[in-house]
Protein backbone atom coordinates (compact mmCIF):
# COMPACT_ATOMS: atom_id res chain seq x y z
CA UNK A 1 0.00 0.00 0.00
CA UNK A 2 1.35 3.23 -1.36
CA UNK A 3 2.06 5.92 1.35
CA UNK A 4 -0.65 8.68 1.54
CA UNK A 5 0.64 12.48 2.39
CA UNK A 6 -0.90 15.44 2.79
CA UNK A 7 -1.42 16.91 -0.56
CA UNK A 8 -3.11 13.19 -1.58
CA UNK A 9 -5.62 13.77 0.98
CA UNK A 10 -6.32 17.51 0.29
CA UNK A 11 -5.14 18.36 3.58
CA UNK A 12 -2.64 21.17 2.34
CA UNK A 13 -0.91 23.41 5.43
CA UNK A 14 -3.39 26.87 5.41
CA UNK A 15 -2.14 29.81 4.07
CA UNK A 16 -1.52 31.07 7.63
CA UNK A 17 0.82 28.64 8.30
CA UNK A 18 2.43 29.30 4.96
CA UNK A 19 2.78 32.68 6.01
CA UNK A 20 3.09 32.47 9.77
CA UNK A 21 5.13 35.56 10.95
CA UNK A 22 8.15 34.66 13.31
CA UNK A 23 8.53 37.61 15.36
CA UNK A 24 7.01 41.19 15.38
CA UNK A 25 9.54 43.86 14.99
CA UNK A 26 11.26 45.62 17.77
CA UNK A 27 13.64 48.77 18.67
CA UNK A 28 17.50 47.66 18.62
CA UNK A 29 19.86 49.34 20.97
CA UNK A 30 22.95 50.37 18.89
CA UNK A 31 25.04 49.83 22.05
CA UNK A 32 24.08 46.42 22.77
CA UNK A 33 26.36 43.84 21.02
CA UNK A 34 23.68 41.70 19.27
CA UNK A 35 23.38 42.34 15.67
CA UNK A 36 20.65 44.57 14.62
CA UNK A 37 17.15 42.46 13.25
CA UNK A 38 17.08 43.79 9.72
CA UNK A 39 13.83 45.79 8.50
CA UNK A 40 11.12 44.12 7.05
CA UNK A 41 11.52 41.10 9.70
CA UNK A 42 8.42 39.44 9.02
CA UNK A 43 9.17 39.19 5.14
CA UNK A 44 12.35 37.45 5.77
CA UNK A 45 10.84 34.93 8.09
CA UNK A 46 8.49 33.95 5.48
CA UNK A 47 10.76 33.60 2.84
CA UNK A 48 13.35 31.37 5.17
CA UNK A 49 10.34 28.90 6.48
CA UNK A 50 9.34 26.28 4.51
CA UNK A 51 6.85 24.74 6.66
CA UNK A 52 5.17 22.41 4.45
CA UNK A 53 8.21 20.09 3.46
CA UNK A 54 9.07 19.98 7.09
CA UNK A 55 12.37 19.82 6.26
CA UNK A 56 14.93 22.67 6.91
CA UNK A 57 18.53 22.84 7.76
CA UNK A 58 21.78 20.28 7.47
CA UNK A 59 23.90 18.69 10.74
CA UNK A 60 27.30 19.42 9.88
CA UNK A 61 28.63 16.79 12.47
CA UNK A 62 28.95 19.96 14.99
CA UNK A 63 25.96 19.03 16.82
CA UNK A 64 24.97 19.77 20.31
CA UNK A 65 24.31 15.79 21.11
CA UNK A 66 21.69 15.81 24.04
CA UNK A 67 18.49 15.30 21.85
CA UNK A 68 17.85 11.74 20.83
CA UNK A 69 15.04 11.92 18.69
CA UNK A 70 16.29 12.56 15.28
CA UNK A 71 16.05 15.92 15.40
CA UNK A 72 18.74 17.98 12.81
CA UNK A 73 21.05 21.23 13.29
CA UNK A 74 20.38 24.27 11.85
CA UNK A 75 23.33 25.43 9.68
CA UNK A 76 24.61 28.46 11.15
CA UNK A 77 24.50 30.19 7.57
CA UNK A 78 20.82 29.41 7.41
CA UNK A 79 18.20 32.21 7.18
CA UNK A 80 15.52 30.88 9.97
CA UNK A 81 18.73 30.46 12.16
CA UNK A 82 19.92 33.98 12.26
CA UNK A 83 16.61 35.31 12.81
CA UNK A 84 15.65 32.73 15.86
CA UNK A 85 19.15 33.57 17.33
CA UNK A 86 19.21 37.55 16.79
CA UNK A 87 15.99 37.75 18.15
CA UNK A 88 15.89 35.27 21.08
CA UNK A 89 19.34 36.80 22.32
CA UNK A 90 18.11 40.38 22.08
CA UNK A 91 14.84 39.75 24.10
CA UNK A 92 16.95 38.40 26.96
CA UNK A 93 19.40 41.00 26.64
CA UNK A 94 16.69 43.77 27.66
CA UNK A 95 15.96 41.42 30.42
CA UNK A 96 19.58 41.94 31.91
CA UNK A 97 20.90 37.83 30.33
CA UNK A 98 23.82 37.83 28.73
CA UNK A 99 23.07 34.23 26.94
CA UNK A 100 25.33 32.59 23.99
CA UNK A 101 23.25 30.41 21.70
CA UNK A 102 25.02 27.01 21.29
CA UNK A 103 23.31 25.32 18.69
CA UNK A 104 19.61 25.20 17.16
CA UNK A 105 17.97 21.76 16.53
CA UNK A 106 15.09 21.90 13.49
CA UNK A 107 12.26 19.13 14.58
CA UNK A 108 11.91 16.68 11.25
CA UNK A 109 8.63 15.56 10.16
CA UNK A 110 9.28 12.63 8.74
CA UNK A 111 7.66 8.96 8.62
CA UNK A 112 4.45 7.85 9.11
CA UNK A 113 3.61 8.91 12.25
CA UNK A 114 5.58 12.09 12.09
CA UNK A 115 3.55 13.23 9.32
CA UNK A 116 0.39 12.00 11.05
CA UNK A 117 0.95 14.76 13.61
CA UNK A 118 1.95 17.32 11.56
CA UNK A 119 -0.83 17.12 9.45
CA UNK A 120 -3.46 16.87 12.47
CA UNK A 121 -1.97 20.24 13.52
CA UNK A 122 -2.75 21.66 9.82
CA UNK A 123 -6.11 19.79 9.49
CA UNK A 124 -7.11 21.60 12.77
CA UNK A 125 -5.40 25.18 11.78
CA UNK A 126 -7.67 24.66 8.51
CA UNK A 127 -10.68 23.95 10.52
CA UNK A 128 -10.37 26.74 13.01
CA UNK A 129 -10.11 29.54 10.20
CA UNK A 130 -13.12 28.14 8.01
CA UNK A 131 -15.13 28.62 11.78
CA UNK A 132 -13.45 32.16 12.68
CA UNK A 133 -13.53 33.21 8.86
CA UNK A 134 -9.83 33.53 7.67
CA UNK A 135 -8.19 33.27 10.98
CA UNK A 136 -6.68 30.40 13.33
CA UNK A 137 -5.05 32.92 14.89
CA UNK A 138 -1.14 31.26 14.46
CA UNK A 139 1.54 32.38 16.99
CA UNK A 140 5.26 30.88 17.31
CA UNK A 141 5.96 30.22 21.31
CA UNK A 142 8.45 29.25 23.20
CA UNK A 143 8.27 26.34 26.39
CA UNK A 144 11.20 25.81 28.56
CA UNK A 145 11.86 22.33 31.01
CA UNK A 146 14.61 19.93 31.68
CA UNK A 147 16.38 18.41 28.67
CA UNK A 148 14.44 14.91 29.50
CA UNK A 149 11.01 16.76 29.80
CA UNK A 150 11.59 18.07 26.09
CA UNK A 151 12.95 14.96 24.80
CA UNK A 152 9.83 13.10 25.60
CA UNK A 153 8.01 15.66 24.40
CA UNK A 154 9.55 15.81 20.85
CA UNK A 155 9.44 12.05 20.81
CA UNK A 156 6.10 11.21 22.14
CA UNK A 157 4.09 14.44 22.83
CA UNK A 158 3.02 16.71 25.28
CA UNK A 159 1.94 14.56 28.62
CA UNK A 160 0.04 15.68 31.60
CA UNK A 161 3.51 15.50 33.81
CA UNK A 162 4.16 18.88 31.96
CA UNK A 163 0.96 20.26 33.31
CA UNK A 164 2.32 22.00 36.56
CA UNK A 165 2.47 25.05 37.59
CA UNK A 166 -0.27 27.82 38.22
CA UNK A 167 -2.13 27.06 35.17
CA UNK A 168 -2.11 23.09 36.27
CA UNK A 169 -4.72 21.98 33.77
CA UNK A 170 -2.68 23.54 30.69
CA UNK A 171 0.31 24.13 28.72
CA UNK A 172 1.65 27.25 29.20
CA UNK A 173 3.76 28.89 26.79
CA UNK A 174 5.63 32.41 25.95
CA UNK A 175 5.14 34.53 23.03
CA UNK A 176 8.46 34.30 20.52
CA UNK A 177 9.05 37.78 21.42
CA UNK A 178 9.33 37.04 25.09
CA UNK A 179 11.10 34.11 25.98
CA UNK A 180 12.23 35.17 29.59
CA UNK A 181 8.94 33.48 30.97
CA UNK A 182 10.17 30.01 29.51
CA UNK A 183 13.37 30.90 30.46
CA UNK A 184 12.68 30.91 33.83
CA UNK A 185 10.94 27.08 33.44
CA UNK A 186 14.01 26.00 31.96
CA UNK A 187 16.49 23.92 33.90
CA UNK A 188 20.46 23.82 33.38
CA UNK A 189 21.22 20.26 32.48
CA UNK A 190 24.88 17.99 33.70
CA UNK A 191 26.41 20.62 31.23
CA UNK A 192 25.30 23.96 31.79
CA UNK A 193 23.22 24.52 28.62
CA UNK A 194 19.68 25.29 29.01
CA UNK A 195 16.72 24.34 26.27
CA UNK A 196 13.86 26.07 24.93
CA UNK A 197 11.63 24.62 22.45
CA UNK A 198 9.73 26.86 20.26
CA UNK A 199 6.50 26.16 18.59
CA UNK A 200 3.79 26.98 16.42
CA UNK A 201 0.55 27.26 18.53
CA UNK A 202 -3.24 27.79 17.19
CA UNK A 203 -4.80 29.87 19.70
CA UNK A 204 -8.04 30.79 17.81
CA UNK A 205 -10.23 33.08 19.78
CA UNK A 206 -8.32 33.77 23.42
CA UNK A 207 -10.06 34.65 26.86
CA UNK A 208 -8.46 35.78 30.12
CA UNK A 209 -7.87 32.82 32.97
CA UNK A 210 -6.59 33.72 35.97
CA UNK A 211 -3.54 31.75 37.74
CA UNK A 212 -4.83 29.07 40.18
CA UNK A 213 -7.94 29.66 38.97
CA UNK A 214 -8.93 25.68 38.48
CA UNK A 215 -9.72 26.26 34.94
CA UNK A 216 -9.16 23.14 33.39
CA UNK A 217 -11.16 23.63 29.68
CA UNK A 218 -12.70 26.50 27.77
CA UNK A 219 -15.03 28.51 29.58
CA UNK A 220 -17.25 28.35 26.76
CA UNK A 221 -17.32 27.29 23.24
CA UNK A 222 -16.86 30.51 22.11
CA UNK A 223 -12.76 30.28 23.05
CA UNK A 224 -10.58 28.13 22.24
CA UNK A 225 -6.82 29.13 23.90
CA UNK A 226 -6.57 31.37 27.52
CA UNK A 227 -3.66 34.51 27.95
CA UNK A 228 -2.75 36.78 30.45
CA UNK A 229 -3.73 39.94 28.88
CA UNK A 230 -5.82 39.99 25.96
CA UNK A 231 -3.72 43.66 24.95
CA UNK A 232 -0.03 42.45 25.56
CA UNK A 233 -0.26 38.52 26.37
CA UNK A 234 3.09 37.30 27.99
CA UNK A 235 1.35 33.71 28.36
CA UNK A 236 -0.45 31.56 25.96
CA UNK A 237 -2.33 28.63 27.81
CA UNK A 238 -3.47 25.68 25.73
CA UNK A 239 -5.25 23.31 27.44
CA UNK A 240 -4.29 19.42 28.28
CA UNK A 241 -7.10 18.11 25.73
CA UNK A 242 -5.56 20.22 23.03
CA UNK A 243 -2.15 20.24 23.49
CA UNK A 244 -0.55 17.78 21.13
CA UNK A 245 -3.31 18.93 18.19
CA UNK A 246 -2.56 22.61 18.86
CA UNK A 247 0.89 22.89 19.52
CA UNK A 248 3.50 21.77 16.93
CA UNK A 249 7.08 21.71 18.18
CA UNK A 250 9.88 23.31 15.21
CA UNK A 251 12.95 24.70 16.85
CA UNK A 252 15.44 23.61 19.78
CA UNK A 253 17.61 26.83 21.09
CA UNK A 254 20.32 25.33 23.70
CA UNK A 255 22.13 27.87 25.11
CA UNK A 256 23.94 29.27 27.65
CA UNK A 257 23.84 32.20 29.87
CA UNK A 258 25.76 33.43 32.43
CA UNK A 259 23.48 35.48 35.02
CA UNK A 260 21.15 32.89 36.86
CA UNK A 261 17.39 33.41 37.89
CA UNK A 262 18.57 34.89 41.01
CA UNK A 263 20.06 38.14 38.74
CA UNK A 264 17.07 38.19 36.56
CA UNK A 265 14.74 38.75 39.27
CA UNK A 266 16.85 41.52 40.80
CA UNK A 267 16.92 43.23 37.39
CA UNK A 268 13.07 42.70 36.61
CA UNK A 269 12.01 44.12 39.82
CA UNK A 270 8.97 46.87 38.66
CA UNK A 271 11.13 50.20 39.82
CA UNK A 272 7.03 51.27 40.27
CA UNK A 273 4.32 49.55 41.41
CA UNK A 274 0.81 50.68 40.36
CA UNK A 275 -1.58 51.01 43.16
CA UNK A 276 -5.41 51.86 43.57
CA UNK A 277 -4.90 53.98 46.44
CA UNK A 278 -5.23 57.02 45.00
CA UNK A 279 -7.99 56.31 42.56
CA UNK A 280 -11.65 54.50 43.28
CA UNK A 281 -11.48 51.18 41.76
CA UNK A 282 -15.14 52.17 40.16
CA UNK A 283 -13.41 55.05 38.47
CA UNK A 284 -10.33 52.99 37.70
CA UNK A 285 -12.73 50.38 35.68
CA UNK A 286 -14.91 52.77 34.06
CA UNK A 287 -11.52 54.16 32.40
CA UNK A 288 -10.16 50.84 31.26
CA UNK A 289 -13.31 50.05 29.79
CA UNK A 290 -12.33 52.69 27.17
CA UNK A 291 -9.02 50.83 26.11
CA UNK A 292 -9.53 47.19 27.03
CA UNK A 293 -12.07 44.83 24.68
CA UNK A 294 -15.59 43.90 25.70
CA UNK A 295 -14.80 40.80 27.25
CA UNK A 296 -11.99 42.17 29.47
CA UNK A 297 -14.22 44.38 31.20
CA UNK A 298 -16.30 41.91 31.88
CA UNK A 299 -14.09 40.37 33.86
CA UNK A 300 -12.70 43.32 36.09
CA UNK A 301 -16.27 43.85 36.48
CA UNK A 302 -16.83 40.70 37.99
CA UNK A 303 -13.61 40.43 39.66
CA UNK A 304 -14.88 44.44 40.99
CA UNK A 305 -18.20 42.18 42.39
CA UNK A 306 -15.93 39.12 44.13
CA UNK A 307 -14.37 42.08 45.85
CA UNK A 308 -17.14 44.19 46.82
CA UNK A 309 -18.77 41.03 48.15
CA UNK A 310 -15.60 39.95 50.11
CA UNK A 311 -15.22 36.87 48.03
CA UNK A 312 -11.76 38.05 47.39
CA UNK A 313 -9.32 40.42 49.19
CA UNK A 314 -8.10 43.71 47.47
CA UNK A 315 -4.74 42.83 47.29
CA UNK A 316 -6.04 39.75 44.90
CA UNK A 317 -8.46 42.26 43.08
CA UNK A 318 -5.46 44.24 42.11
CA UNK A 319 -3.31 41.51 41.05
CA UNK A 320 -6.22 40.78 39.06
CA UNK A 321 -6.11 43.84 37.14
CA UNK A 322 -2.18 44.18 36.59
CA UNK A 323 -2.73 40.74 35.04
CA UNK A 324 -5.35 41.49 32.44
CA UNK A 325 -4.69 45.10 31.85
CA UNK A 326 -1.15 45.03 32.20
CA UNK A 327 1.25 48.03 34.30
CA UNK A 328 2.02 50.36 31.35
CA UNK A 329 -1.84 50.53 30.95
CA UNK A 330 -2.51 51.15 34.95
CA UNK A 331 0.31 53.54 35.48
CA UNK A 332 -0.71 55.62 32.39
CA UNK A 333 -4.51 55.45 33.62
CA UNK A 334 -3.46 56.53 37.34
CA UNK A 335 -1.19 59.26 36.25
CA UNK A 336 -3.75 60.66 33.97
CA UNK A 337 -6.31 60.93 36.99
CA UNK A 338 -4.09 62.24 39.35
CA UNK A 339 -3.36 64.89 37.38
CA UNK A 340 -6.89 65.90 36.70
CA UNK A 341 -7.28 65.89 40.10
CA UNK A 342 -4.75 67.97 41.23
CA UNK A 343 -5.35 70.70 38.46
CA UNK A 344 -9.09 70.37 40.26
CA UNK A 345 -7.76 70.84 44.29
CA UNK A 346 -5.42 73.67 43.17
CA UNK A 347 -9.06 74.93 41.69
CA UNK A 348 -10.96 74.38 43.93
CA UNK A 349 -7.86 76.04 46.75
CA UNK A 350 -7.83 79.39 44.67
CA UNK A 351 -11.77 79.79 44.78
CA UNK A 352 -11.65 78.74 48.46
CA UNK A 353 -8.75 81.46 49.02
CA UNK A 354 -10.66 83.92 47.19
CA UNK A 355 -13.87 83.08 49.38
CA UNK A 356 -11.94 83.61 52.59
CA UNK A 357 -12.38 79.62 53.65
CA UNK A 358 -10.96 76.14 52.47
CA UNK A 359 -12.90 74.24 55.99
CA UNK A 360 -15.08 71.75 53.18
CA UNK A 361 -11.25 71.10 51.31
CA UNK A 362 -11.00 68.16 52.90
CA UNK A 363 -14.08 66.27 52.83
CA UNK A 364 -14.50 66.58 49.16
CA UNK A 365 -10.96 65.57 48.72
CA UNK A 366 -11.85 62.11 51.33
CA UNK A 367 -15.02 61.41 48.55
CA UNK A 368 -12.84 60.65 46.07
CA UNK A 369 -11.37 57.77 47.85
Amino acid sequence: MGSIDGHTMGLEPSSQIKTLKLFDDCAYNSSTEIPAPEANLEDQCEQASDCESGVSGTDNGQAVHVFTNGLIRVHEGDKMCGIIRNKFLFSLSTCGLHTEVEAIHKKVYSGVMCQAKYQSFCIYARAMEQNFGGSANVKYAWYGATKNDLNDILSHGFGHSTNTGVYGGAICLSPADHPIGSFQSSVADEDGLRHLLLCRVLLGRTEIVCPDSGQSNPSSEEFDSGVDNLVSPRKYIVWSTRVNTHILPEYVVSFRTSTGLEGYQRISRPLRRPSSAFIPFSVLITVLSKFLPPDASKVIAKHYGDHKEKKITRIELIRRLRNIAGDKLLLVVIKSHMDKMKALQTSFLGNCNNRGGNSSLQEWMASLR
